[in-house]
């Protein structure tokens, strides 16, 4: 049953197959383990970044794509619930109306830039969804009778789906039952059927030559596969993929803005977590989100404790300050690609292939 829900692609690291284990039960139970709403938050924002790294994936580490247009479809996603649930009304039919929208929206704009750039080589091609996305996101900012501007749109869900909404009277282990937590768990289910969907793919013939392109588009090419029609489709995968991250997001946060969904700095956030976790792989994406997520978030905290550790110790005291975190982080990601060349899962994968040989 796990064999095929995984398309059988499994861990093949007993290390990783406990950390993917760890990381599905500490997501599925983090509203009743941890406690607080920052927890929540970080736990509702990994499972919102493990798609989107894996839908990224499929271009960068899959096909061999770079593209910086990625935010563009997750801001995509974002507005369409935001908009619709602006204009047409919280209800689940806006939501709808919105998400299709939105997606079909993400599906006409892949395919157009596939078929106009992807024959464009290398940085080319870069440059060009660069600049498609830095022309999205200057919509997103000017058309503020539609998008909100640089102020973004505030909106409201579905009852249901409303942190004031109370299902029980009282707490369930200790946990309110409530929209927000229905919320999450809707988060949580769309994201773990939309990682098994996209292990399919990569599993599937389809994403066989999408590799076979990545190593070698001439052979993949002389052996007679259309290589655009084949990189054009991954493209739209992805796109149709970070469409539907955007728009768990905004369900998260009930708002969408420029900043939110289409900057940069979240761009180059999927980029680091791909290299982190491991390129040409699904369970990268996992790995890298929680540790990158999980890191952004508590190191200030961490780095708080331990000034007081040091605190009166000139050098030491400024090194370890929260103000400092972004250098830490920065550090630790050096160390991951040094040590890590292949990521984390690659690094994991090659270690109990080695055992395995050295084994009698």
């Amino acid at each position: 049953m796990i064999r095929s829900l995984l398309s059988h692609d499994l861990p093949r690291s007993r290390i990783l197959g406990a950390l993917l284990v760890a990381c599905f039960l500490g997501l599925l139970g983090a509203p009743f383990i941890f406690t607080g709403t920052q927890a929540l938050n970080v736990a509702a924002k990994i499972l919102v970044f493990i798609l989107l790294v894996a839908s990224y994936d499929l271009l960068l580490g899959y096909t061999g794509i770079v593209s910086f247009a990625h935010t563009m479809f997750v801001g995509i996603g974002a507005y369409g619930i935001a908009i619709a649930s602006t204009r047409l009304g919280s209800d689940w039919t806006s939501l709808g109306i919105g998400f299709v929208a939105a997606l079909a929206l993400s599906a006409v704009l892949a395919l157009g830039m596939g078929l106009a750039s992807l024959r464009v080589k290398a940085i080319f091609f870069a440059m060009i969804t660069l600049a498609v996305a830095s022309a999205f996101m200057t919509l997103a900012s000017q058309l503020s009778d539609f998008t909100g501007g640089e102020d973004g749109l505030n909106f409201q869900l579905p009852s249901a789906l409303r942190p004031s909404t109370e299902f029980m009277d009282e707490p369930f282990l200790g946990v309110m039952l409530d929209g927000r937590l229905l919320t999450y768990y809707l988060l949580f289910v769309a994201v773990a059927a939309l990682i098994a969907l996209l292990l399919r793919i990569v599993n599937s013939p389809f994403g066989r030559v999408l590799q076979a392109i990545r190593e070698n588009e001439f052979r993949a090419e002389a052996i007679g596969y259309r290589t655009v029609v084949y990189r054009t489709g991954a493209n739209i995968v992805a796109a149709l993929l970070a469409c539907c991250g955007g728009a768990l997001l905004a369900l998260w946060l009930r708002y969408t803005g420029p900043e939110t969904a289409m900057s940069m700095e979240i761009m180059l956030d999927l980029l680091l977590i791909v290299v982190i976790g491991g390129m040409g792989t699904v369970y990268g994406a996992v790995i890298g989100s929680v540790l990158f997520i999980v890191a952004q978030n508590y190191l200030q905290a961490l780095l708080k404790g331990a000034g007081s550790l040091v605190e009166g110790v000139p050098v030491l005291n400024t090194l370890v300050s929260p103000d400092r975190w972004l250098l830490w982080l920065g550090l630790l990601f050096v160390l991951a690609v040094y040590h890590f060349p292949g990521g984390i899962v690659g690094r994991l994968r090659l270690a109990a292939w080695t055992r395995g040989r050295t084994q009698p």
